[in-house]
């Protein structure tokens, strides 16, 4: 290569990650925030708050590593603990990467000047984001020509659904899913096409560690392992067929397979190696239509990345030209490959062996990605590929075709074209997105944090959980990590005290966190929320040894949990328990050292329904219950009062109505002061209408007194919990 053609390079590789780079600092500007309340999500070190709250996880565990050297918070007999996710804890087991560079950039960075933590965290994406264009951009260029090259390392830079993810403030392990599978992929096939056994060699140990390193970043590498290895077993079968020679294609194969499981044996441990076989199983559960957590409700269902993909997601997820122009790279590639004699710098090192891979590729994301909006993530590398392919492919012709000249005017104006496209996806997205956090859940944190005894445990929503632990410096019960199915396959390997052979962590809090918001027994709640802070799963998961039924059990701890120890044992031991069976029970259930505890709701909880859906499940039919909720914007016409969810109101009579019914109360909440008004005893429903906040609320009148109606709609102490925080929508409760 001559010093003309290496500064080309560096030219179009420093262009790229320029491109990957500044569509990312764009999310620095808030522009989805209205311009009054921009100071509203940015934190006190001047930078807005993180946009993904898994992104305070990743920064908890780094502040644990670099204050005493490991991840966890603590060690349980020499195994990492982690104390502060789903209380009493998990063992520590998560890719490490992220964490470990943070840490080294942390610590550099500070050699020269005093740069905090949360900070570094912060801007580590926009770095590493726009770095995926780089293999990107080699790869294609190696497989067609600079033009394809150029176009793959754009197009992966602007992608939407990764560059969403690689934001600054979005630090979370997503910024790895690109960058590595290309480099994977590449010095796998470099392998294969590798002219001398030497370097064939050499890439497939590349290769190899570099799926290593991959396994150290996110917890779902095992899908490109058994793809790569899935295709060499059909390549090899294949090739047996033909009767062709198999030395090259077994020993790469080799290489690659023992090769990883012996990196990851060494520098991650035997459990890795057990997860490594049989994590895939949570993906395939996770995909199952069975509720794997049954009979508790399955949070897995209603977690927004994990719902099944729109035409709006594919066209502001995945974009329309990459996914267009990866699908026709595939039928261009194929094409290609028939012909005899094709032209230089069409077609350069690409064969059928990549060309089979690469459908195969796809074929997997897609399917995948059909599953759920997650898993677009697995099928952005191929697809981008493909993508530059064809562009490649078509510059190519051109300039076999026409003019050499302007063969690359049009070839430039291509790219220009098919990269504006993402570009602009990112951009609209960017005008409707705004940071996980802000300041009342920060002033909140930080009340906790200076307010409470070190061994308060918070509980709220699990959406909120990885915030409140790093930012409160307090445990929660459930946090963004949900019941961790990723480590439901090893469970009974792990040294877990409270595992409860598996069966431990699952999505049971969901349902107690709900259930102590929808009754309105407040001793009922209390002795919820004071269980699952002090033993966690321990009380239902020990009842169930018992009984062998865990709807039965539910049934008795809702009658056990609102009454003293002395009347729940009556309970337990009339229910079929030995008093023996019945003391062990109460151990959990009944505290006698219970942990003080936190209880955060948020005005946003009216807007969903979860707290009827999780905490009134019908536990037979393994469903919601029956019941009515709704919630919708006040809008105000002349003398008539209505709603987007067809509340109406004549406000000089004060009638009002919900689809044409009378209520059988409606309530106003106006500057705090409550307004009640009973109308229709026969009526099944309520309305509450918050002025305030221009909202109108319809739902069961069997939650008129319930801890939901009390704590989030009222704002108001009850008799059980008294409000020790509260601001614009948040309130901090505590049981009296």
């Amino acid at each position: 290569m001559s010093n003309k053609e290496l500064i080309l390079k560096l030219i179009i590789i420093l262009l790229i990650f320029s491109v990957g780079f500044f569509i990312r600092m764009e999310a620095v500007h808030l522009n989805g925030a209205p311009a009054n309340q921009k100071d509203y999500y940015q934190g006190p070190n001047g930078l807005p708050y993180m946009y993904e709250l898994d992104s305070y996880y990743n920064y908890r565990l780094t502040k644990n590593y670099l204050d005493h050297g490991y991840l966890g918070d603590k060690k349980i007999n020499g195994t990492e603990w982690d104390s502060y996710s789903y209380y009493p804890g998990v063992p520590m087991d998560y890719p490490p990467l992220i964490i470990y560079l943070t840490a080294f950039i942390y610590k550099l960075i500070n050699l020269f000047a005093q740069i905090p933590l949360l900070t570094v965290s912060y801007w580590l994406p926009v770095f590493i984001g726009p770095l995926c264009g780089i293999p990107a951009y080699f790869f294609v260029s190696r497989l067609t020509n600079e033009y394809g090259g150029i176009t793959a390392g754009l197009l992966a830079v602007t992608v939407p659904f990764y560059a969403i993810r690689s934001f600054p403030g979005w630090f979370d392990t997503d910024i790895f899913n690109i960058i590595f599978p290309l480099i994977i992929v590449w010095l796998f096939i470099e392998s294969y096409q590798a002219k001398n056994t030497k370097m064939m060699l050499l890439f497939a140990s590349l290769s190899a560690f570099s799926m290593f390193l991959f396994a150290t970043a996110w917890n779902g590498y095992q899908y490109l392992f058994y793809l790569i290895i899935g295709f060499c077993i059909f390549y090899i079968i294949w090739t047996k067929f033909k009767g062709r020679e198999l030395k090259n294609i077994v020993i790469i194969s080799s290489i690659f397979i023992f090769g990883t499981l012996f990196l990851i044996l060494v520098f991650l441990g035997s459990l890795n190696i057990i997860k490594f076989f049989f994590g895939p199983l949570s993906l395939v559960k996770l995909f199952s239509s069975q509720n794997i957590w049954f009979p508790w409700p399955d949070t897995y269902l209603f977690i927004s990345e994990l719902r099944k993909p729109t035409s709006d997601d594919i066209i502001y997820g995945l974009d329309l030209v990459i996914t267009g122009l990866g699908i026709l790279g595939i039928f261009l590639f194929a094409s290609a490959l028939t012909k005899k004699n094709l032209p230089q710098g069409i077609l350069n090192r690409a064969d059928w062996f990549f060309f089979s891979f690469l459908a195969m590729w796809i074929l997997i994301g897609f399917l995948a990605s059909i599953k759920g909006v997650r898993f677009f993530i697995l099928l952005i590398p191929p697809l981008i590929i493909s993508a530059g392919i064809a562009v490649g492919i078509i510059s190519g012709y051109l300039n076999w075709r026409i003019n050499k000249n302007h063969a690359k005017i049009i070839s430039v104006a291509i790219i220009i074209i098919v990269s504006i496209s993402p570009a602009f996806g990112t951009y609209e997205i960017l005008d409707e997105l705004v940071p996980g956090a802000n300041d009342d859940m920060w002033n909140a944190a930080q009340f906790i944090n200076g307010n409470t005894e070190n061994n308060t445990v918070i509980i709220t929503e699990w959406s909120y959980g990885h915030f409140f632990s790093a930012i409160a410096n307090r445990p929660v019960i459930m946090d963004g990590r949900v019941a961790y199915i990723e480590n439901l396959p090893v469970r009974k390997y792990e040294n877990n005290p409270f595992s409860f052979d598996g069966n431990s962590p699952n999505t049971s809090r969901d349902y107690w966190t709900y259930r102590a918001l929808s009754t309105s027994n407040e001793t009922l709640s209390v002795g919820i929320l004071k269980m699952i802070a002090t033993s966690g799963d321990a009380g239902p998961l020990t009842l169930d040894k018992y009984t062998k039924n865990t709807t039965k059990s539910i049934e008795i701890l809702n009658n056990i949990l609102g009454t003293n120890k002395d009347l729940a044992r009556k309970i337990l031991i009339n229910n079929g328990l030995e008093p023996e069976a019945a003391n062990e029970v109460l151990i959990y259930t009944h505290p006698s050292k219970p942990n003080p505890f936190v209880f955060i709701t948020f005005q946003d909880m009216i807007e969903r329904n979860y707290w009827i859906r999780y905490g009134e499940w019908d536990f037979t039919n393994n469903k919601p219950g029956n019941y009515t909720y709704s919630n919708g914007t006040i809008k105000i016409k002349g003398n008539t009062l209505y709603s987007t969810n067809q509340v109406k109101m004549d406000l000089k009579t004060n009638g009002i109505t919900w689809k044409n019914k009378a209520p059988y109360f409606y309530m106003t909440i106006t500057n705090g002061r409550i307004e009640k008004h009973y109308l229709d005893k026969n009526s099944p429903f309520c309305i509450i209408l918050l002025m305030d906040d221009k909202k109108a609320v319809v739902m069961d009148k069997r939650f008129e007194n319930s801890l939901f109606t009390k704590l989030v709609i009222e704002r108001e102490n009850s008799k059980e919990f008294k409000s020790i925080y509260k601001n614009k929508k948040i309130n901090v409760w505590k049981a009296s």
